[in-house]
């Protein structure tokens, strides 16, 4: 009986079949769950199906398969429609559809269901893989019993009871992950100016990388402090190196929308009076994200 009810609960069905949902489905498949999948378009389950994963007819073979249905859409418009009038009783729905936080949280009042938020942070070239992340959020009960079947995704980590947090991460995130590679696009632009390789050059950026994630952290204990120590320079110092980084790359004939926009951070929080505070301080010329609870 154990072993029966064990199975039943590691079973997932998997709505949505595009580039993600599909992987998905196979990193359900590779960890040994129960799989079942639908898509509108049925021929996106034949790939998957040969792989072994159960095929539904329907939407409401799919969520009848499965106590965990897990949902990856476009937008949270075509999961409103879809779902609109389907039996959800008794199951839980992971929604891994990108939106706001307040599409999650009305979806989550409205949906009947137990319910988590979620977003895949690693793409699709990762999922499966421990190096993957996967944040969700909601009721933290719900998370802790599906846990071993969506930790299958990778690193599977829970933000919160509220239901909105999953999205705040997720375009928190991104923002973050494309600061960085604008300014690493930059840097191999730069170099590559001088003659260096790309791939010379990233293998000492990659090195570099730890030094500045420690600066995150230090920096987020500044920031929800409202005290900006310039123990890593202050404002003005860095003002002037960026302006450096702009000339420099101007003079290479690489152009400087990064470093620009850098210099006009700092340049904003200096004229709010923080031009001999550290660098963390540039949060204040932001908007109101310091945040500090």
């Amino acid at each position: 009986m154990f072993e029966n009810e064990e199975r039943e609960r590691s079973a997932v069905s998997v709505v949505g079949l595009g580039q993600m949902g599909a992987r998905l489905a196979q990193a359900f498949l590779a960890a040994g769950h129960r799989t079942t999948v639908w898509n509108r378009t049925p021929a996106k389950a034949e790939a998957l199906a040969a792989r072994g994963a159960a095929r539904a007819d329907t939407l409401a073979g799919a969520i009848a398969a499965s106590p965990l249905v897990v949902v990856c859409l476009p937008d949270y418009g075509v999961v409103t429609d879809l779902l609109a009038g389907a039996d959800l009783r008794g199951r839980v729905l992971v929604n891994l559809t990108s939106g706001t936080p307040q599409e999650a949280r009305r979806m989550a009042g409205g949906i009947g269901a137990g319910y988590l938020d979620g977003a895949a942070m690693s793409g699709t070239r990762l999922v499966g893989r421990p190096e993957a992340l996967f944040v969700f959020s909601g009721d933290p009960d719900v998370f802790a019993t599906h846990r071993p079947v969506l930790r299958s995704l990778g690193q599977a980590v829970h933000l919160g009871a509220d239901p909105g947090l999953a999205a705040v991460y997720d375009t928190a995130l991104f923002g973050l992950a494309w600061g960085a590679l604008a300014g690493f696009h930059h840097a191999v632009a730069l170099t590559g100016a001088e003659g260096v390789a790309p791939e010379e050059f990233a293998a000492v950026a990659t090195g570099h990388m730890p030094f500045v994630t420690s600066l995150m952290t230090e920096h987020a204990r500044q920031v929800a402090k409202g005290e900006y120590p310039d123990d890593d320079g202050t404002v003005e110092v860095h003002a002037a190196a960026m302006e450096h980084l702009v000339h420099t790359s101007a003079a290479l004939g690489v152009r400087t929308d990064v470093p620009e926009l850098v210099k006009a951070l700092l340049d904003r929080a200096a004229a709010a009076g923080h031009g001999a505070d550290g660098i963390a301080s540039v949060v204040e010329a932001i908007g109101n994200a310091t945040a500090r609870v």
